[in-house]
């Protein structure tokens, strides 16, 4: 037990938060605002920003709005497009982290492999791959959705003597112009890669199992001219802008969680996106999808449909067999010719903390405790780990509330019980399974009109079949985040 006490009476918890993504980073700064100084951020990549420090692929670009995707503490005016792209993501992450100052509280280059949860010190003893041990009163995990790549199981991948690299492990030495490249994944990294590599190369083909919708949308804009300036100068009018931002996104909430006029609205759209771009009325056959728009993760572009249409490239419908040393065979028995396999593929998306091995109270493993898939009492907390926090974590996805204000809002959440550490009255914190189960059961039942609900499979889907997804709007949100529950928790207090 961690009895450092400074002199105003008060203990200092020992902070380690695993990940310097969107969440690690929001969680650093709202720690270090309220007074906390023992916080360590360990991050396994070598540069902070998590999804946008792994993933630089070609054409790769936000799909919200630059505005909006934007720290609500570290606001950008000068972003160059409307949709800004990931290179320049990535460096805003690093320009908050050193304007901020907390760079001194991230280690980079340090990857967590393991977590033990000691019950009789009730401290958590964290494991590196470089053999370090590091000693813990809490264990913040911002460890993020999009991060271990997911890499298919196809017969003879690895016999291919080309070239096969995923997106999200991008070589930047990889030469693409001029041959013969498959990409195979249609969600929202498929449609971008196509549409990159497209120009350059000999011929793209495009192995789609299952066609998106895709929502036109004009990716390349310019922020308008002269917005940095006025922004610059005016903060107040910058931050009222924003705020009209996620208010604005409220009206996302009502598409994506109940059938509406607006969502019909947005499901006219997508249609008209796929008839006013693919005149071909085969191809355009061939690229519908057999479910509702915005039942997956939406896709938007203003290039992939055009991409398509060109000479040099082609959309594969039939199923892959096998891959050989030379190409792809599909299951109509034709082999595809190719120089260079692209895996759009996407990510694991339920794996949250692993492949870390965490292990909580009376030995508990994380994997055991999630043997029916991943869950969090309100995205925080996790039965059978005391003093262990998500930041992003279960549940937490949305299809309308900005990433970057549910971290906060969550981090301010869990400094609060910090706080009463801090205080002295608790030691142990843990939520109870009556109330994780009670929140499980909330949003399962929220899930019912929800437009991910009807009747496609997705990456929303863990094994067990449940959405992993926030079914509920920003003040819902607000309202269980807001303040902790202590009744929802077993509080102790370890008597000295």
């Amino acid at each position: 037990m961690n009895d450092s006490t400074g002199l105003d009476g008060r203990r200092e918890p020992r902070i380690v938060v695993v990940g310097a993504g969107v969440s690690g980073i929001t969680s650093a700064h709202v720690l270090r605002e309220r007074g906390f100084t023992d916080v360590t951020v360990l991050e396994k990549g070598s540069d902070v920003g998590g999804v946008w420090h792994w993933n630089r692929y070609p054409g790769l670009t936000c799909d919200v709005p630059s505005q909006i995707y934007q720290f609500g503490f570290a606001p950008k005016a000068d972003w160059s497009k409307l949709w800004a792209d990931g290179r320049e993501i990535q460096q805003y992450h690093r320009d908050v982290v050193d304007e901020l100052g907390l760079a001194d509280l991230i280690r980079c280059g340090v990857e967590v492999v393991a977590a033990e949860f000691d019950d009789a010190t009730g401290e958590w003893t964290l494991s590196t791959a470089d053999g370090e041990t590091i000693v813990a009163d809490f264990v913040l995990c911002a460890t993020g959705v999009l991060q271990n790549p997911a890499v298919p199981d196809i017969e003879g991948l690895d016999s291919f003597t080309g070239p096969v690299v995923h997106t999200a492990r991008w070589d930047d030495d990889l030469v693409t112009d001029g041959r013969r490249i498959a990409v195979l994944g249609t969600g929202s990294t498929g449609v971008q890669v196509v549409s990159a590599l497209q120009p350059g190369a000999q011929k793209l083909t495009h192995f789609v199992r299952s066609p998106q919708w895709v929502l036109w949308a004009p990716m390349r804009l310019p922020q308008l001219p002269g917005t940095a300036a006025l922004l610059g100068r005016l903060p107040t009018v910058h931050e009222k802008i924003y705020q009209g931002l996620l208010w604005g996104s409220g009206i996302f909430a009502d598409v994506v969680l109940r059938p509406s006029w607006r969502r019909k609205a947005v499901q006219r759209y997508a249609h008209l996106s796929l008839r006013a771009q693919v005149r071909d009325r085969e191809l355009r056959k061939r690229l519908t999808p057999d479910h509702q728009p915005l039942c997956k993760r939406q896709v938007v572009s203003g290039t992939y449909y055009r991409a398509l249409q060109q000479p040099n490239a082609e959309l594969v419908t039939a199923g892959i067999e096998k891959v050989t040393p030379t190409g792809i065979v599909t299951a109509d028995g034709v082999e595809h010719d190719v120089d260079v396999i692209v895996l759009a593929t996407g990510f694991r998306a339920h794996d949250y903390m692993r492949p870390m091995r965490i292990t909580g109270r009376e030995g508990i493993a994380l994997d055991d405790a999630w043997a029916d898939g991943p869950r969090a009492y309100r995205m925080t907390a996790i039965p059978g780990f005391p003093n262990l926090f998500t930041v992003l974590g279960p549940n937490s996805p949305t299809g309308s509330i900005s990433l970057q204000f549910s971290a906060e809002l969550t981090a301010k959440y869990i400094a609060q019980w910090l706080e009463r550490w801090r205080a002295g009255d608790v030691d142990r914190i843990e939520v109870t399974e009556e109330a994780a189960d009670d929140f499980s059961a909330a949003v399962a039942e929220a899930m019912g009109p929800t437009v991910w609900n009807t009747g496609c499979h997705s990456w929303y889907f863990t094994e067990s079949g449940r959405i992993d997804l926030f079914p509920f709007d920003r003040g819902e949100m607000i309202r269980m985040l807001s303040a902790p529950d202590p009744e929802d928790f077993t509080l102790h207090r370890v008597e000295r």
